[in-house]
């Protein structure tokens, strides 16, 4: 089979073609834009997958003590039929657990130190099936969580700011208080510490606290359950299975899924990486339209080459086509090269960033910062194919204008000082 001459000469062209001072400067030219072109790759794939790789992070760590979806009822009353709504909810198949909550506010204090907490009344039977950071937990100290027992567990965070370890006491105080002749007092209950939790995700470690859910509802005088935690076979169809859920199930209930419990959290994050994006796909554009300077160098010294073509009988349409395949080539290599780098560092950043620290004698995570001591990362071919089309696209827009400057050369005027 023949190969086209557009693509031979084009290729012959992008390795510099003769060995002249001048060629050699255009094939360092166009090395520097297929080198930019490829540096620009690999920083995109290497950027987004590490921002996946946090998101991921984060989002597990979330859902380690969030349920995948929550059934509650209106108002933040008790839920009118528990039994019943669980029953409902575990028909759906995507549902593997279930678990009935009380979720309030209240006041922790330990002596002088008070601190605002999210209470939550958990089974201790069926919590660890919704939950991970409950299915950590030590058997000893879910355990201890007996009704009547008044005990809490507390948020590695909480416990440290209040200064208690397990065995404390420490007072709960109700947000709503009892009416007597002296006028409203708070309903204090002296609760005793059973142990401590960390998820990681320093927002829960430092406000949640959770108690028996028989004594939390006797201390925040509810009739029963505020709601029923769901734990699905896939989280990413947690908004799916939220939806079918508000439909089937009876009685005036409310359906929210974890995505809507931290909207303004990953639509932060969502722009943060959109942002990200745009700025690094810059560094493309910016190597990729070096190729119009290489490629106008290589049609003024080739004005002859061009010329000779033209008298042969190659139309503008042609010559159009070899500088279309040079550019098309230095794009298509610096892609490709950039994909297999940035790839390259993605899968292998848990061994390169080690490295790196035991070289500079530095930490790049400092766990006690970050909560995490390695760089996670998270390659998507929902990022990393438009990055290598956004690419191919730029520097074959980039070849356009020269690709067409070469087609209008006149032979004749080119061939006057030859």
């Amino acid at each position: 089979m023949q190969i086209p001459y557009e693509l031979a000469v084009g290729w012959r062209y992008t390795r510099a073609g003769r060995a002249t001072r001048r060629n050699g400067f255009i094939s360092f030219i166009s090395g520097v834009s297929m080198l930019g072109i490829a540096l620009g790759v690999a920083a995109l794939i290497i950027v987004l997958s590490v921002m996946n790789g946090f998101q991921k992070e984060v989002r597990d760590r979330m859902l380690g003590v969030v349920a995948h979806v929550e059934i509650f009822a209106p108002g933040g009353g008790a839920l009118p039929d528990v039994s019943r709504t669980m029953a409902q909810a575990r028909q759906n198949p995507q549902v593997t657990g279930a678990a009935p909550f009380i979720a309030t506010q209240a006041l922790l204090a330990r002596g002088e130190d008070m601190k605002g907490a999210i209470v939550r009344g958990i089974d201790p039977v069926a919590e660890p099936a919704v939950t991970d950071v409950t299915a950590a937990l030590k058997p000893q100290v879910l355990a201890k969580l007996v009704p009547g027992g008044f005990g809490i567990v507390l948020g590695g965070e909480l416990a440290r700011s209040l200064g208690v370890r397990e065995g404390d006491p420490l007072t709960l105080v109700a947000p709503s208080g009892q009416v007597t002749p002296a006028g409203v007092v708070p309903r204090l209950k002296q609760m005793t510490v059973v142990g401590t939790f960390d998820s990681g995700h320093y927002e829960y470690d430092s406000s949640l606290a959770m108690i028996h859910i028989d004594d939390a509802a006797r201390i925040f005088r509810l009739e029963g359950p505020t709601g029923v935690r769901l734990r699905l076979r896939s989280l990413d169809q947690a908004r799916e299975v939220a939806g079918e859920l508000a439909g089937t199930l009876t009685g005036p209930v409310l359906v929210r899924d974890w995505t809507r419990q931290n909207r303004t959290w990953f639509a932060a994050v969502q722009l943060e990486k959109r942002m990200m994006f745009i700025i690094l796909t810059l560094i493309v554009a910016v190597a990729a339209f070096n190729l119009v300077s290489t490629l106008v160098m290589t049609v003024t010294d080739k004005r002859a080459d061009i010329a000779i073509l033209r008298t042969l009988g190659a139309s503008p349409r042609s010559i159009m086509g070899v500088f279309v395949v040079q550019g098309a080539m230095v794009g298509v290599i610096g892609t490709l090269a950039g994909l297999l780098l940035g790839l390259g560092v993605a899968f292998n950043i848990d061994v390169i960033v080690p490295a790196l620290e035991r070289l500079f004698h530095a930490s790049f995570l400092p766990k006690d910062i970050y909560l995490i001591s390695r760089m996670p990362s998270d390659p998507q071919r929902g990022d990393i194919v438009p990055i290598a089309v956004i690419s191919l696209l730029l520097a074959f827009v980039a070849t356009v204008y020269p690709s067409w400057r070469a087609s209008q050369v006149n032979p004749a005027e080119a061939l006057r000082y030859e």
